[in-house]
């Protein structure tokens, strides 16, 4: 059972549907094959059961299946259920890791309410080559599951230390560091100014000595500790934005 306390006003029962097009009231919207499959044949809904669908731009509608047509299905739009919300402007830097993981990872940050997510290559990376659509694939499945609007973007993966040169000063970058000054990571998150904010987390082996001189050299850059254990990257991640959210995103 998910724990979803905060967002009361929103129907976990119904089956939500990620769809690209335009939403408006009285819009008939074409099911590809596979959302036709998944909805006639997985979840056995027949002419007139109710879906939300959502677009990621214009928040959440009731629609109701139409009359299959062949192996055809289309979604008939009737009314908004909630409005689009924009959520904490946060980027989520990663370097990528094998498959499975990476799934969960992927799925954690967009539940944890990240706009985009950038793959960046490290020198102790292992799994150097991204699949981009099976990333989107799980960004998709992880909002339709949980009730989010927003769809995070998702960019190509790119050196970090270019990253770091083409950065934009505004956005702070908060990175996990286990030699971080100060101990406590709410009392260095507090510390960090309001405005749009991005996340690193390293690699398994963690960054080399000249990527952390790299990230230590920039003002921009905040390292923060996540505490007396060693944890692995996907929980590394889930904590860290745990913390920005409680500090700086849309949990206060």
């Amino acid at each position: 059972m998910g724990y979803h306390l905060a967002m009361p006003d929103h129907d976990f029962k119904a089956q939500r549907l990620y769809v690209a097009a335009d939403l408006a009231a009285g819009v008939r919207i074409a099911c590809t094959a596979g959302q036709a499959h998944y909805l006639r044949n997985v979840l056995r809904l027949g002419p007139g059961d109710p879906v939300l669908v959502f677009n990621g731009r214009q928040g959440e509608w009731r629609a109701r299946l139409g009359e299959a047509i062949g192996r055809g299905v289309a979604l008939e739009i009737a009314a908004l259920a909630r409005d689009q919300t924009a959520g904490p402007d946060i980027d989520y830097l990663f370097a990528p890791l094998k498959r499975a993981r990476l799934d969960y990872m992927v799925q954690k940050a967009v539940e944890l309410g990240v706009a985009r997510l950038r793959p960046v290559l490290t020198q102790h990376t292992t799994a150097e080559r991204v699949n981009l659509d099976r990333m989107r694939a799980n960004v998709v499945e992880a909002a339709e599951q949980c009730g989010v609007l927003r769809i995070p973007e998702v960019l190509a993966p790119e050196r970090l230390a270019r990253a770091l040169e083409s950065w934009e000063g505004a956005r702070r970058l908060i990175f996990c560091d286990e030699r971080a000054a100060v101990a406590d990571p709410l009392a260095a998150l507090r510390a960090v100014p309001p405005g749009p904010l991005a996340v690193l987390i390293g690699p398994e082996g963690g960054f080399s000595d000249a990527e952390r001189s790299l990230l230590m050299s920039r003002n921009w850059c905040v390292p923060i500790a996540l505490g007396p254990r060693i944890m692995r990257a996907d929980t590394a991640a889930v904590a860290a934005l745990a913390l920005v959210n409680a500090t700086h995103g849309d949990w206060t």
